[in-house]
């Protein structure tokens, strides 16, 4: 299998062919008070992996505990739903309920370094649905990401998610250059940090407010081991083709000053597939920056029992230890 690639980049063939034009040209010029400057890390594994696509997802990553009857209704019925899969990564996850994931991300210093390729950053918001059996087996795990608000100038993510047959909504963001915003002390709600995202074409928006939970997991219900595995999970929209992207949660993006931060809030969203605006309270996440190795639109039956997620070499690619690629 080559080296896997997010739902959000288009296929290295697709940019050098269809869309250098607009990496380098479609921008009218920017003045200095125009800039927009992240606060992400710079791009570790480039030189690592020159031929494939790179970068770093700085993210919140939220789980969502919706009534396993209301999943059933906004998950295509002919995609199952493994619970047993679910069961085994989140043992304790309360009975009758199933995990949506929230994935609120600034995508920073993607590359393509063979090709001189840098892409400009951009954010997304959606909700996704992991633990879907795509192929009927029982057995493989798969994560169905049917929409999603992206940055609304950002020709190249706009298209490589439609590609798939994502409902896109272009979106502007706050803050527009970062993961999230830190929020002033004493928030009304008592949140920490915010991202929040609004399409002006569609009315959709979703928003996540949290704050911080004592160090280390002890205060979450999910481990980062959860969140690796659901994160990890090739992903679809249309079925058309299946997305893989290998998140690094062993870099040195992860440790120290820079290692993951278990958080609690709210979320609220008014997006598909929801039939209405909702709100959930007390849910809980993590905050954290990833490095990621990505290929795109491969043939779904090819990812047939699928290992990345949680067996030998996820995370790792080939089962190597992080010292091999300088982390």
């Amino acid at each position: 299998m080559p080296l896997p690639i997010s739902l959000l980049h288009i296929s290295i063939v697709v940019v050098l062919v269809a869309c250098s034009a607009l990496i380098h040209t479609s921008r009218p010029a920017i003045t200095p008070d125009q800039i927009c400057v992240s606060r992400d890390l710079a791009n570790p594994i480039a030189s690592l992996f020159p031929n494939n696509a790179t970068g770093v997802l700085n993210a919140t990553l939220a789980i969502i505990p919706i009534p396993l009857e209301t999943a059933r209704r906004l998950i295509p019925l002919q995609y199952g739903i493994l619970e047993h899969a679910y069961r085994s990564i989140l043992p304790n996850f309360p009975e009758g309920m199933y995990p949506v994931l929230l994935q609120a991300a600034h995508d920073h210093d993607v590359q393509l370094k063979a090709f001189g390729i840098t892409l400009e950053d951009f954010s997304r918001i959606g909700l996704e649905f992991p633990f879907v059996d795509l192929l009927g087996d029982g057995h493989s795990s798969f994560r169905w990401a049917p929409a999603q608000l992206i940055t609304a100038d950002h020709d190249i993510a706009l298209q490589g998610s439609m590609a798939y047959g994502t409902k896109v909504s272009p979106a502007a963001f706050q803050p527009p250059c970062d993961a999230y915003q830190r929020l002033p002390s004493g928030a009304p709600s008592g949140a920490a940090t915010s991202f929040r995202a609004t399409s002006a074409s569609t009315g959709e928006y979703a928003e996540v407010q949290v704050s911080r939970l004592p160090a280390g997991s002890a205060a979450s219900p999910y481990s980062i081991e959860a969140f690796k595995n659901i994160t990890n999970q090739p992903t679809f929209a249309n079925a058309s083709t299946c997305d893989n992207m290998i998140r690094l949660f062993n870099s040195s993006m992860s440790r120290g000053e820079y290692e993951p931060v278990f958080v609690r809030g709210r979320v609220r969203a008014n997006v598909a597939p929801l039939e209405e605006a909702a709100e959930w309270s007390d849910v809980y996440g993590v905050q954290v920056a990833t490095p990621f190795v990505e290929n795109n639109y491969l043939d779904c039956r090819s990812m047939r029992g699928y290992a990345g997620t949680g067996g030998g070499g996820d995370s790792t690619i080939d089962s190597r230890s992080n010292d091999n690629y300088g982390l």
